[in-house]
Formats: C-alpha cells, structure tokens, sequence
C-alpha cells in the first residue's frame, strides 16, 4: 500500500497531569485517530524515532510520543532509587508506583484525545500500557504490548544480563549505550545500527533536563511491580503482544503470558530480536498498531 501524505511533526508541548508536568510531540493530522506511544526505563521520547513516528502517522493515525515522568522533558522527582541489593532481592520502596505511570498517561490521553487513543508500550512502557489499559479502559481503544510482561513472575531477565542494571555510568554515555545495546539487542546489529543508537543518545542528552537519577527511581517501580493477569483478563480492547524471540532482559515467556492473560490477544514472537527496537522490526511492529486498531475500529 503507498501512503501519498507527508505527515506534520508538531513542536515540543507540555501538559500537566496531576502534579507531573509531561512532554510531548505529536505527529500527522489531530483528525485522525490517537496513538500514544509510551517508552521504556530511562528512555525519553526521542527513543521512538522520527522515522518510525512518521511512518506510523502516514498509516493514518495521530502519533503522540512523550517523556515519562522523571525523564526528558517532563518533571523531575527526588528521592531514593534502588539498592543493587534491592535489585537483586526483588525488594524496593518506590517514590511512585507503575499504577502512577499509568495514570499520566492517561490523563495525557484524557486532555490531548479525550475520544480515546491506541496505547502501544515498549519494555517498561509495556507495563505502563498495561495498567493504562486497566486504570482507564474508558481511554483505551486498542493495546500493543511490545516486550513486556503481566508482572506474575514470568519474563525474568536472564542471569547474564543482570549485571546491564547494576553497572556504573560510563565515561562515555554515548558509546557506553552502543556497547549495551550491542549486548541486550537483536541478532545483526550493524554499525548503521549503532549510528542510530549514537544520534538518539547526543538528541536525548541535549533534551535532558534531570540529573540522571529518574532512571534509578523507575527501576524501583519496576521490581515492585504488581502482576496483573486477573486484572489484564478482564480487558476488553483489541490487543497485540510483541516481542523478541531472543529477548534477554524480558524473555519471551513473559510475552507468552501477556498474551495468555487477555482475551483475543494476538501474539508475535519475532526471531532474532532482541530488547531493542530495530528498523528492521518496525515495518512488523507498524503492520501490528495498523492491523490491531483496525479491530477496534471494526467494533
């Protein structure tokens, strides 16, 4: 199918929710229907790329990405993050739960599109997806669930790679991301690919506006996450679960499960991806929000 419009970027917006102030940009016509596009741990917006908002968006939707909280643009909290002890124990005491993640984005959803939009999460924007869908299913049209997991002990990250949340920050934040994503990402990086992470990482530093702590209190909300299956049962929205076959950090199981748990999920496991999002894998991933917002449309 050839897509004939050139979608418009929008600038840089700020909505409150509540006491956080978020960060966002939207893309294509504001007729069309809403996707909201949520990240994943310590990762702002700039993550889900241009390329990839501007293809979704000429598919016909209104593509809105935005920093979570503690991230980018939006508010910055204060308080503890996590212990490697923590960590590894499973034990953490949260400033702000994932439940409250949730909660931005819908109250994002509620003032940018209050007729609804499609929620698609990755990694730890899957979780927040999920609780979205669950906190404000009246906001919800349709979930994709990308990497993720319900949060009942499935998708634990393998051994080896616990060691990718405990290691000090590099001198290097640029080249020190390439090195983790060489670890963590899909079979056949190439170094196209990591140019790719390099521009991302200088465009998300320069938007920066915390002390790089944010990511530490998102991982406490992370571990103390709450499992979700009866809860993702009872959703009634069209959903699409995708995940990568050689996933490390989040594997795949925890997709398997996902999926299990909500009625009519559709399930793709991609062979070769890693916990990254690839351009290879986004014509897969844009072909999945098109095909599972249609089913919501169809209802």
């Amino acid at each position: 199918m050839v897509y004939d419009r050139t979608p418009a970027v929008e600038p840089e917006e700020y909505t409150d929710v509540g006491a956080v102030r978020l960060c966002h940009q939207s893309f294509g016509d504001p007729a069309d229907p809403a996707v909201l596009l949520v990240m994943g741990l310590g990762l702002s917006m700039d993550w889900w790329r241009d390329g990839f908002c501007t293809g979704l968006a000429g598919r016909g939707f209104h593509v809105v990405r935005f920093d979570n909280r503690d991230v980018g643009r939006s508010t910055h909290l204060s308080g503890p993050g996590i212990s490697a002890w923590g960590f590894l124990t499973r034990r953490a005491r949260p400033v702000y739960t994932l439940a409250d993640m949730a909660d931005d984005a819908g109250g994002l959803i509620a003032r940018i599109a209050p007729g609804g939009a499609h929620v698609v999460g990755a990694s730890l924007g899957a979780s927040i997806a999920q609780e979205t869908a669950i906190r404000h299913p009246g906001l919800v049209r349709s979930l994709v669930s990308v990497m993720g997991r319900p949060g009942d002990g499935t998708g634990r990250t393998a051994p080896r790679m616990v060691p990718e949340f405990l290691r000090p920050p590099p001198p290097d934040p640029v080249e020190g991301m390439v090195r983790s994503f060489r670890r963590i990402g899909s079979a056949g990086r190439t170094a196209g690919d990591d140019e790719d992470v390099r521009v991302t990482v200088r465009r998300a530093l320069a938007r920066e506006t915390g002390d790089g702590s944010g990511a530490g209190r998102q991982l406490a909300a992370i571990v103390a996450e709450r499992d979700r299956t009866a809860d993702l049962a009872a959703l009634r929205c069209p959903a699409l679960v995708l995940h990568g076959a050689a996933d490390r950090i989040i594997r795949p199981d925890g997709g398997r499960a996902t999926a299990a748990a909500i009625p009519g999920a559709e399930l793709v496991e991609v062979a070769g991806m890693g916990h990254d999002l690839p351009r290879w894998v986004w014509p897969q991933l844009l072909d999945g929000i098109a095909r599972t917002a249609a089913r919501a449309h169809a209802r």
